[in-house]
């Protein structure tokens, strides 16, 4: 039993308060719409609903999980790669997951002390930033959730990210889509795209119940627009951590035409155990999905090294080197001997 079981009604509730004083809270009609208040392990709650286990922080947990902070030249801009970085443009969401490894940055100014977007002297020295470093061919517009810039916002930052030129893709992230599709207008779509660079968006979605008709027609929207998708998600347990659920999730993704990209181990974020699997869970689902699922469904498992030192693929190995040549595992777990040389 953990160490919130036994709270009477009182305690839960300080508890509760003290986690929204702590971290943002929000949750978008949406998906609140979408919660069973009959079900005490209903996955949309456990990713937006404050929990009180989030007081629990444990040792190697931190604030900066994966490294923005040493990675940040200047204001806004993360650049942990050689050819791409960054640009926060935005620290406030329409919803906060209890995931998020930026929660400790992310939120309204009561939350984080700060101000919820760039203002307009740090943009301009981010992009002067952008514009000078020759080998930033990927620009990554994160934050918060860009996707709360206006039509106009938008599409002035998409002409000027353009306008450089070594700048060739943009590449948005965001969660809107899923959790405010009404915000997915034609308007916006069009504020995305520029004759200049390439854009592709990626939407930020964890269980297949998020994919509603509102959103698959928010997806349409862009995809018909002419602006591809590819999704990512976090492995979360008690909301997607069985072969089921992220079966139905990427297949539903890829009926939409959004290609699973990335599915991310959880973040070492504080306050967070609780909805962290093991690596060895996501590997065993991996190989699992695997005689599921065509690869148009199967995403890249990945977990973001503590400190901002890449991406470390963490999909179970299927080849290993043998006294004859290779052993190679089938889909069927079955290891079979393989010469690569005469």
């Amino acid at each position: 039993m953990d160490g919130f079981a036994a709270m009477d009604a009182t305690a839960e509730d300080d508890a509760l308060k003290r986690v929204a004083a702590r971290y943002a809270v929000s949750i978008t009609p949406a998906m609140q719409a979408l919660i069973d208040p009959a079900d005490p392990a209903d996955p949309i709650a456990a990713q937006f609903a404050p929990d009180a286990r989030e007081l629990i922080v444990t040792p190697d947990e931190r604030a900066d999980p994966i490294g923005d902070d040493a990675h940040t030249p200047c204001e806004g801009v993360v650049r942990r790669y050689a050819d791409r970085c960054l640009l926060k443009v935005v620290s406030v969401c329409p919803v906060y997951c209890r995931f998020c490894f930026r929660r400790e940055s992310v939120g309204p100014k009561s939350v984080t002390g700060k101000t919820p977007a760039l203002s307009a002297e740090a943009l301009e020295r981010a992009l002067a930033y952008i514009a000078q470093q020759a080998d930033i061919w990927e620009v990554i517009l994160t934050g918060g959730d860009p996707f709360l810039l206006s039509p106009r916002r938008a599409r002035d930052l998409t002409t000027r990210l353009a306008a450089i030129p070594h700048v060739k893709i943009l590449r948005w992230h965001t969660r809107v889509p899923a959790v405010d599709p009404a915000r997915v207008t034609d308007e916006f779509a069009a504020a995305l795209k520029s004759k200049d660079a390439t854009t592709y968006v990626v939407l930020h979605i964890n269980h297949p119940r998020e994919l509603t008709e509102e959103a698959k027609a928010a997806i349409a929207r862009l995809v018909d627009a002419g602006v591809p998708m590819l999704s990512q998600s976090v492995l979360l347990k008690g909301v997607n951590d069985n072969a089921e659920t992220l079966e139905a999730l990427f297949r539903s993704l890829v009926e939409a035409r959004v290609k699973p990209y990335y599915l991310h181990h959880g973040d070492l974020a504080p306050g967070t155990s609780h909805l962290r699997t093991d690596i060895e869970t996501g590997q065993a689902l991996m190989q699992d999905l695997q005689t599921r699922v065509s690869g148009l469904c199967q995403p890249a498992y990945v977990l973001d090294i503590p400190g901002g030192h890449g991406k470390a693929p963490l999909a179970p190995c299927a080849a290993e080197k043998s006294d004859t040549g290779w052993r190679l595992r089938g889909r069927d777990g079955i290891w079979r001997s393989y010469r690569d040389r005469p």
